[in-house]
This record gives structure tokens, sequence and C-alpha cells, in this order.
């Protein structure tokens, strides 16, 4: 009897994140610290991109020519600003609601982005391949993450780069993104994540060895109260960015 294939969707997140799906665009709802989040993500990746492929970050579309996957899309929030950078842009989340809720909004803009509701180990399995891919907070909610990293690594193209970004699994973690955020704040919905999937960075930057990519850059990410914004730090006890390239041939 063949085993079981294996999957790096845990579908209790899914479920999760299908029920707040209508919250995704919502600056102020369920959502709103992602939205707080996301400038900081975008110039990371902007600046990132254009320095790894020789573009000029202030061109309208420095992006163009590119093909990116933002894996578990959600709603939708870093596909949009990369197609209006001109890349290409698949948006790939297990769940099909989310999807849903991107496509609406995708039309609604006047974006276009290739929305689909399937998973890493299948677009791979299909040889899909990118030169960048956008793996922002998702390996924390993820099944099994040295599978998921392995399949998202055999997607990115030789001399291409992927992004990870995800939270420390560290008491200081713990008390601010987990105790702080979801149950004294009410910044996220409780249960949003669970301690024992916070995934550490040398966790993080083995897995990825292991699926044939090197750390080239890493960065924390943390929150001024006072600013009331996000900023990149060398505090990486928290929130921290990762970039791995694939070597090229």
């Amino acid at each position: 009897m063949p085993e079981p294939r294996r999957s790096t969707i845990d579908a209790g997140e899914v479920e999760r994140f299908s029920a707040l799906a209508a919250e995704w665009w919502n600056p102020n709802g369920k959502f709103r610290p992602l939205h707080k989040f996301n400038p900081i993500r975008l110039a990371y990746i902007r600046d990132q991109v254009a320095a790894r492929f020789g573009r000029d970050p202030r061109a309208a579309r420095p992006f163009e020519g590119l093909r990116f996957l933002d894996i578990g899309c959600g709603g939708g929030l870093l596909c949009e600003p990369m197609a209006r950078l001109g890349a290409e842009v698949v948006g790939a989340d297990a769940s099909v609601t989310n999807i849903e809720v991107a496509k609406l909004h995708a039309a609604e803009v006047g974006v276009s982005v290739d929305y689909r509701a399937t998973t890493a180990e299948d677009l791979a399995d299909a040889g899909e391949k990118f030169d960048v891919i956008l793996n922002m907070e998702v390996v924390e909610h993820v099944a099994d993450v040295d599978l998921f990293l392995a399949k998202c690594g055999e997607m990115v193209k030789p001399g291409g780069i992927m992004f990870v970004a995800t939270i420390n699994r560290t008491l200081k973690a713990l008390g601010l993104a987990i105790i702080g955020a979801e149950y004294v704040l009410r910044w996220l919905p409780r249960g949003t994540h669970q301690f024992g999937k916070l995934v550490r960075p040398e966790e993080l930057e083995k897995a990825l060895a292991g699926a044939g990519l090197t750390v080239i850059d890493r960065t924390g990410v943390t929150y001024s109260p006072l600013a009331d914004r996000w900023q990149r730090s060398k505090d990486m006890d928290v929130n921290y960015m990762v970039l791995a390239e694939k070597a090229s041939v």
C-alpha cells in the first residue's frame, strides 16, 4: 500500500484564515497590523530585488520581466503592489475563500494577478519556476516547515531569490507577538500564532540550506509605538526577515 503523500497544509490554519477572508482589505479590521507592517515589507522587497537584478528602484515598473510567486498570499496585500511594479505575479493560497477575495479586489482595482487556490507542493510538482518567491508570514502556519521550504526552493530559478518573514521562537516573542498582540492589545484574533510553531533563525537557515538556498541578508523588524510604525532593526528576537538565493548554474 503506497504511503500517503506528505503535505505542508495545516487544515486548522487554513480554516482560521478563511473565516477572516472578508477582512483582508480593511485597513482598520482584523488585518490592521498587517496593513501597518506592509510598507516595511514592500520597501525591503523593492530594494533587495532591484539590487539583485540590477533594476532602478525609483523606476515606475522596475520588476518588468521578472516572475514572482507570493506563496500563502492571503487576500493579495503583496501581490498587487508587486504587479504594479511590473512583475508577473502568481498569488497562491490553500484557502479558496482567500483567493476569491483576492481575485475580486484585483478586478475592482484593475490589477492583473494570476491567483490560484493551490499549494507549494502542487506548484513545484507542476514544474513552476520563479525569479522571486515571497514567503511572508507563512512558515509559522504550515504543517511541515522543511517540506514547505524544500518545495519552495525547487521553484526558485538559478540566480533567483526567496524572501522569508516570520516570528522567532523566544520568550520575548511569546510576550509581545502572542500575549501582547493577541490577548492584551487584541491586534490579532486569539490563536493566530502558536508558540510551538514559531521558527528560530538558525532553524530557518538550516531548512533553507537543505532546500538549496543560501541566506545573503537578514534583518529584524520592530514596532515603534511612538511613531506607530514598523522599522528595520538588528533585533531579530520577535519579527524578522531573511533573503536567500539559489546559486546560478
